[in-house]
């Protein structure tokens, strides 16, 4: 065995890549053909108060350049609308279709299953070292990047 931080590293990689792995599979299996990464487009838009451009490539940390690709790709499968606002005709909103939301619909429900799953074999309520350790995780990754 390695030392504290090697095993760190090696379970937060492999769990990272599990999740995406059978979250990928699952949503395939569930007619979703989407790739993850617009699946996470499509969830940024809705969780963004104001879905304009500028406010969702902020919240996945991404270029405008790089959201606009996803976003071409997105409006031309008709799962998402872009619109510009009448009095200030540079800020460009975007909308979700129905398409999208029945998307978000089955990855929600993936993660809800995954989490139930957890519960299910962990005792995570009576745990409180390991939740205040993972929020320790969460808040060091929102706070560096």
């Amino acid at each position: 065995m390695g030392s504290p931080k090697e095993v760190i590293n090696e379970l937060l990689v492999d769990v990272f890549n599990h999740i995406l792995s059978i979250e990928n599979d699952v949503l395939k299996k569930r007619g979703v053909k989407l790739s993850m990464t617009e699946v996470h487009v499509l969830e940024a838009i809705r969780n963004t108060e104001v879905p304009n451009m500028g406010n969702v490539a902020q919240k996945l940390r991404v270029t405008l350049g790089t959201l606009t690709t996803s976003i071409n790709v997105l409006v031309k499968k008709s799962y998402v609308v872009r619109y510009r606002d009448e009095k200030d005709r540079r800020r460009v909103y975007l909308k979700l279709l129905d398409s999208a939301h029945q998307v978000l619909k089955i990855h929600d429900e993936f993660h809800d299953e995954m989490i139930d799953s957890i519960f299910k074999d962990l005792d995570l309520e009576k745990d409180e070292i390991l939740m205040k350790s993972l929020q320790n995780i969460s808040n060091y990754f929102k706070q560096q990047y």
